[in-house]
């Protein structure tokens, strides 16, 4: 692919996350993203023969590379677990500020559409099982040493993505209840961020006798 052609590649992309997250998948027009990406309907189909094509690849940069990210920072073993138990945290938690609208329609869209999850299932499937094994060695060995206290990798897992993604989620009700306006600039998100560490830090430290 020349890099012209991936120009127009990524300003599809683009566009097609814009529209869907915007408008979810139902809602979503390829007449609309190819206009927004500045090319041609006919275009947009050579690159993308189908919408459930754009909307898996899309998932799959979002996501897959997220999650890529997350199974990078546990296999730094030279560093002790917490550290990068931390780094984890701040790593997904950043992508969900940056994509703030990607938990919401993620749900909205497995309730309204459920045959939608095999999307999402095949695109998590690809390393969420790869993260809970190197989680759980690593976890027994931090164990073992003493840096934390026992806990099963789904539970850490688990533990992690809902403190983190339930803000983003709650985050309409809570702006309209509270009168705030928690734009992704606002301070708010990274003293957020710094509580779910604090939270989850607490969970792993060994009780002192």
């Amino acid at each position: 692919m020349t890099k012209h052609q991936k120009n127009k590649e990524q300003a599809i992309l683009a566009a097609a996350k814009e529209e869907f997250l915007e408008k979810g998948y139902d809602g979503a027009r390829t007449t609309s993203i190819a206009q927004a990406a500045g090319v041609t309907h006919a275009m947009l189909h050579y690159y993308f023969k189908t919408k459930d094509q754009l909307f898996e690849r899309i998932f799959m940069e979002t996501i897959g590379v997220l999650g890529q990210g997350i199974i990078e920072v546990f296999t730094q073993n030279s560093k002790p677990f917490k550290e990068r138990m931390q780094e984890a945290l701040e790593l997904h938690f950043n992508a969900l500020k940056a994509n703030p609208r990607l938990p919401l329609f993620m749900i909205r869209e497995i309730a309204s559409r459920p045959e939608r999850f095999t999307i999402i299932k095949n695109v998590v499937g690809t390393f969420a099982g790869s993260l809970l094994n190197t989680m759980q060695h690593d976890i027994d060995q931090a164990c073992e040493s003493g840096e934390i206290i026992a806990i099963d990798a789904p539970t850490l897992l688990l533990d992690m993505l809902s403190l983190n993604v339930f803000p983003f989620i709650v985050k309409p009700v809570f702006e309209t209840a509270t009168g705030l306006n928690l734009d992704v600039e606002s301070t708010f998100w990274e003293q957020r961020m710094r509580e779910n560490i604090e939270i989850i830090m607490r969970r792993l430290t060994p009780h002192k006798q």
